[in-house]
């Protein structure tokens, strides 16, 4: 790639990490802040819930939105909608308002509505044979998430005792400036399929394609398993006594697990191919199934997270590597939009059931409602494998 392709790529690696600073920071702090705030604790994890059904609605319209003006307008609107939303959250934790808190938990959703997209800006700049590489690479920003996020959640928490977290939402507020000023360096051209009008074939033509359905699908089951295991983490480590600080431990290196192999699964899946690494994703998985279910200590709920995180990694890129070969340039507004849709539909799901199954039925059950997900998911990878599909 030509200095002109890497420097786009590297500013959106740097809008990827702060922007995902948030998402590790919220994930290290929103299920503990529903859980004070509610008066019934089975809904502590339902302001993230709306977060990501707020999120999944703004996908679509995003996607939309940017083919009209262009992705870096897209995302400067997403990154002004998300200090609305951060600033509310902040004011109802001074407030102790649940409902408050969810407003704000909701609106913060819009930006990552926005956000999703900043992988796929990525490959819009990169020719075909570097296009897994630049979506690997903008998903190495998270790995400065992975220390900016729980740390900053360990530090802001106590700065305006005795209330609790209204430290951290406020931080948000800087996070997302910091990604509006990255931005103003950044150039992505605008395609000139999408700037002619024409939008390709109709989208249930494309996704009928089982490259596209595959990708689609372990998309949503890579975020689905993920964030059900990730949002219930706080909660369980919660229930048996270890410190915030120990949650923040686990989450930091979760969030580490999900970005740092980054560095090398654009290579990898050119070396092994996109279906063996989703694949081994899919293993990675299960094995974090395994530990779960193993132990209670925080080496246990460690070593999970960083397979969880690894796991997501390779399934999650490989899918998305996979997606970009499934449609034509003037059909990835609407096969994208779509994609993103129903992957934080999973993702809202699994929020929406992570406080109520933790509560009601315990940490073993967490863990082993999500196996049938990663099996439907090897299983579709496996059909593709022995069923290959020539790319659009």
């Amino acid at each position: 790639m030509t200095l002109k392709t890497w420097k786009p790529i590297l500013l959106l690696a740097v809008c990827q990490g702060l922007g995902m600073s948030g998402t590790s920071m919220i994930a290290t702090t929103a299920a503990l802040v529903g859980y004070s705030l509610a008066i019934d604790k089975a809904d502590a994890t339902l302001p993230l819930a709306f977060q990501f059904v707020v999120t999944m609605l703004t996908t679509i319209p995003a996607s939309h939105l940017m083919r009209r003006i262009g992705r870096r307008a897209g995302f400067w609107l997403g990154a002004a909608v998300g200090i609305v939303g951060a600033a509310i959250a902040t004011i109802s934790i001074f407030q102790n308002s649940f409902w408050g808190f969810t407003i704000g938990s909701g609106v913060i959703g819009v930006f990552y509505g926005f956000a999703i997209f900043f992988r796929f800006a990525a490959a819009d700049v990169a020719d075909d044979k570097h296009r897994a590489r630049a979506i690997s690479l903008v998903l190495t920003g998270g790995v400065v998430a992975a220390v900016i996020g729980p740390n900053l959640a360990r530090y802001s928490r106590d700065v305006f005792e005795p209330v609790l977290f209204a430290g951290c939402y406020l931080a948000l507020i800087f996070l997302y400036l910091g990604v509006s000023a990255v931005l103003a360096f950044v150039k992505i051209p605008r395609p000139t399929e999408t700037i002619g009008g024409r939008t390709g074939r109709p989208l249930l033509e494309v996704i009928r394609q089982p490259i596209c359905y595959t990708a689609m699908f372990c998309s949503a089951a890579a975020y689905g398993v993920m964030a059900l295991v990730m949002n219930a983490t706080p909660l369980a480590m919660l229930a048996c006594n270890h410190s915030f600080g120990d949650t923040a431990f686990v989450i930091q290196w979760h969030v580490l697990g999900m970005y740092a192999p980054s560095f090398v699964t654009g290579h990898l899946i050119s070396r092994f191919g996109v279906l063996n690494v989703m694949i081994a994703g899919a293993v990675l998985l299960t094995a974090c199934v395994g530990v779960n279910l193993s132990g209670d200590s925080v080496d246990f709920f460690w070593a999970a997270l960083v397979l969880l995180g690894v796991g997501w990694n390779f399934l999650f890129v490989g899918a998305t590597t996979l997606l970009t070969q499934s449609h034509r340039p003037a059909e990835r507004a609407k096969v994208q939009g779509m994609n993103d849709f129903l992957m934080y539909g999973m993702v809202t799901l699994a929020a929406l059931t992570a406080g109520r199954v933790q509560h009601d039925l315990g940490w073993a059950a967490i863990n082993l409602g999500v196996v049938p997900v990663i099996g439907l998911a090897a299983v579709a990878i496996l059909w593709l494998r022995r069923h290959p599909a020539a790319p659009a």
